[in-house]
């Protein structure tokens, strides 16, 4: 199959995946928590690097670490998900960067989805399907957690293994997302759809449709301008975002 086809199909999967989940957790005003747990992939991509196998298998066990480090210390500590964070942030870029072979620094950093396969393609496009799914099913739960925890327990839901089930599904976007724009931008990717599509919609349902709109708008164009210009594909689909997002400023309702 043709390579453009295969860049196209999966960087839209994911920045799909990434906008719909950042839908979520603005609503719970921790759309930046993505940002440590993408740092805190960079020393499981640079183990795959080092011994060549796939960048997302690689980061995948170190997200989902730092998520349940994030969920156990929530529960122990009582402090909030933004402090633990930025500790794991921490925690992931020195471990990083110590075990990073400098000449691989770009790939882990800034991500390269241009040598993707077909079996890969199929694989997170089978994998963002199903967290779509499983989102969809947790998000009206999670809304009334944000809501008031107290509520969502008269309401039988369980907060603590729910909190574990949204964190754990940002690990898995994470693991996906250094794939396509590394460890470095992996929160912007989240962030700024959805960013943009809150300055111009006005309820839930247009603010989904127009973040996950804006997101893959904005990854057909950077790949365009890739297809173009050649120039890193990760840090362009950032930049068309961004873009957007100052636009979405002047349109803001």
């Amino acid at each position: 199959m043709n390579e453009i086809i295969l860049i196209t199909i999966s960087s839209l999967s994911i920045s799909i995946l990434s906008a719909y989940i950042g839908t979520l957790m603005l609503q719970r005003k921790a759309v930046l928590t993505a940002g440590p747990l993408g740092h805190l992939a960079i020393p499981g991509v640079a183990l795959a690097l080092l011994f060549g196998f796939n960048i997302s298998v690689g980061a995948f066990p170190f997200v989902i670490l730092g998520a349940l480090i994030i969920w156990y210390l929530e529960k122990r500590t009582f402090l909030s998900t933004e402090s633990l964070t930025a500790i794991i942030f921490a925690t992931g870029v020195a471990l990083g960067f110590l075990l990073l072979p400098m000449e691989e620094a770009e790939e882990a950093l800034i991500g390269n989805i241009t040598n993707i396969g077909l079996s890969e393609t199929v694989i997170v496009v089978i994998i963002s399907t199903f967290l779509i799914i499983l989102i969809r099913k947790i998000f009206k739960k999670m809304v009334l957690i944000t809501i008031s925890e107290d509520l969502a327990k008269i309401e039988k839901i369980n907060v603590s293994l729910f909190k574990l089930i949204y964190l754990l599904l940002i690990s898995l976007v994470v693991s996906l997302g250094v794939r396509l724009v590394g460890g470095l931008l992996t929160a912007a990717l989240i962030a700024i759809p959805v960013s943009s599509a809150k300055n111009i919609t006005s309820n839930l349902k247009s603010f989904i449709f127009t973040s996950i709109l804006i997101s893959a708008l904005s990854t057909i164009i950077a790949i365009g301008i890739f297809k173009l210009t050649s120039l890193p594909l990760g840090p362009v689909i950032i930049l068309v975002n961004a873009f957007i997002f100052i636009i979405s400023v002047f349109f803001k309702k």
